[in-house]
C-alpha cells in the first residue's frame, strides 16, 4: 500500500536553520527598537498603574507635568531608567514569543507554514506561546516594575537589572522572582486576542493582494510578498485595542503587587484578591483603569513600531534566503 499522509507543499526558504528561529530574530530586533522608542512611556505608565492617590488634570497634562517633573529632578536620562531591564524584558519576550508561536504554528499545521488556521488554532498557538513567555520573562517585568516606580536617589532603588534580580533573590529568595507570574499568565487572553485578530486580518491582506495580483496578470510569489507598513500600522492598532480593552485591569494589578518589596514598612497590595477588593473600594471602577490612556498613548504607536519593524525584518531575512536558495539552485 503506498503512503496516505498528504504531501506537504515546498516550504519558503529560512535564512537561519528554521523559519522559527528568523521569525524569534525579527521580533527580537522589533522588541528592541521599540523599547528605545518608547522607554520614557513606559516609565510613566507603570507609575500612574501604582499610584493610588487622585490625579487631577486631564490625561495629557498629568503625562507632560510627570515627563517635565522627572527630566528637571533625573535629568534626560531619568526618562530611561530601567532601560535596562525594559529592553531585556521587551526583547526576550518578543524573540521568544514569536520562536514558539510560529513552532506551534507549524505542529498545528502538520508542517505547512504556509497553511491558513482556524480563529481556534491560532487562539490555541498564540496562548501557550504567550504562556510560556510569561513564565519565562518575568523577572525581568519585575525588576522593570520597581525600577520604574522608584526614583533613582532611593535608597531602595536598584541600579540596573543584574543588581535588581540579585537583590530580589537575596531578600525574598528565588521564588521572589515569579511575583506577579500568576497575573502574567492571565494577561496570555490580551496578546491571543490580539493575534487571533492580526493573523485573520492579514491572512484577509495577502489574499486581496493576491487576488488584485491574478487580475492584473502580475506574478505573485508569496514568499517574497509584502503588504504596506500602512496596512502593518492599521491592523496592528485594530488588533491591539479589541485586546486592551478586554484585558486591560490585570496590568493594573499586577504592577501594584510587584511593586511590593519587603523593604516596605507595610505591603498595601500582598496578593490578588486584597488588591482587587482595595482598588475597587477607594477607586472603583476608575482604579482599574489607572494609566490606561497613557498606555493608549505608548501601546498604539507601540504596537505600530513593534509590528511593522517585526514584518520588515522577517520579510528581509524570507527575501534573503530566497534569493540564497535561487543561487544555490542556479550553481
Amino acid at each position: 500500500m503506498g503512503d496516505t499522509k498528504p504531501k506537504i507543499p515546498r516550504q519558503p526558504p529560512s535564512f537561519f536553520p528554521t523559519t522559527a528561529i528568523d521569525h524569534a530574530v525579527a521580533g527580537l530586533g522589533a522588541g528592541v527598537v521599540t523599547t528605545l522608542c518608547m522607554n520614557p512611556l513606559d516609565l510613566l505608565k507603570i507609575k500612574f498603574q501604582v499610584n493610588t492617590g487622585k490625579q487631577p488634570g486631564s490625561i495629557g497634562k498629568q503625562m507632560w507635568l510627570s515627563l517635565k517633573n522627572i527630566q528637571q529632578t533625573q535629568g534626560w536620562k531619568g526618562l530611561y531608567r530601567g532601560i535596562g531591564p525594559n529592553i531585556a524584558g521587551n526583547a526576550s519576550s518578543w524573540g521568544l514569543y514569536f520562536l514558539f508561536y510560529n513552532m506551534l504554528k507549524k505542529q498545528a499545521s502538520g508542517g505547512d507554514i504556509t497553511k491558513s488556521l482556524t480563529a481556534t488554532e491560532y487562539l490555541i498557538c498564540s496562548a501557550e506561546a504567550s504562556a510560556v513567555t510569561a513564565v519565562l520573562t518575568n523577572p525581568f517585568w519585575l525588576v522593570r516594575v520597581r525600577m520604574f516606580a522608584t526614583a533613582a536617589d532611593s535608597p531602595n532603588a536598584y541600579r540596573g537589572l543584574w543588581d535588581g534580580l540579585s537583590t530580589i533573590v537575596k531578600q525574598e529568595g528565588w521564588k521572589g522572582l515569579t511575583r506577579g507570574t500568576m497575573l502574567a499568565l492571565v494577561g496570555v487572553g490580551n496578546g491571543a486576542l490580539q493575534f487571533v485578530a492580526y493573523e485573520k486580518m492579514k491572512t484577509w491582506g495577502f489574499e486581496r493582494k493576491r487576488r488584485r495580483a491574478e487580475r492584473a496578470g502580475i506574478p505573485y510569489d508569496q514568499n517574497t510578498a509584502k503588504l504596506s507598513n500602512l496596512s502593518y500600522s492599521a491592523m496592528s492598532i485594530s488588533s491591539k485595542l479589541i485586546a486592551l480593552s478586554a484585558t486591560y485591569p490585570y496590568q493594573v494589578i499586577r504592577s501594584r503587587i510587584q511593586n511590593n518589596a519587603p523593604s516596605q514598612q507595610q505591603i498595601q497590595f500582598p496578593d490578588i484578591p486584597t488588591t482587587i477588593k482595595k482598588t475597587w473600594a477607594h477607586e472603583g471602577i476608575k482604579g482599574f483603569y489607572r494609566g490606561l490612556g497613557t498606555s493608549l498613548v505608548r501601546v498604539l504607536p507601540g504596537t505600530c513600531v513593534t509590528f511593522v519593524v517585526y514584518e520588515n525584518l522577517a520579510w528581509l531575512l524570507r527575501t534573503s534566503a530566497a534569493k540564497r536558495e535561487q543561487r544555490d539552485d542556479e550553481l
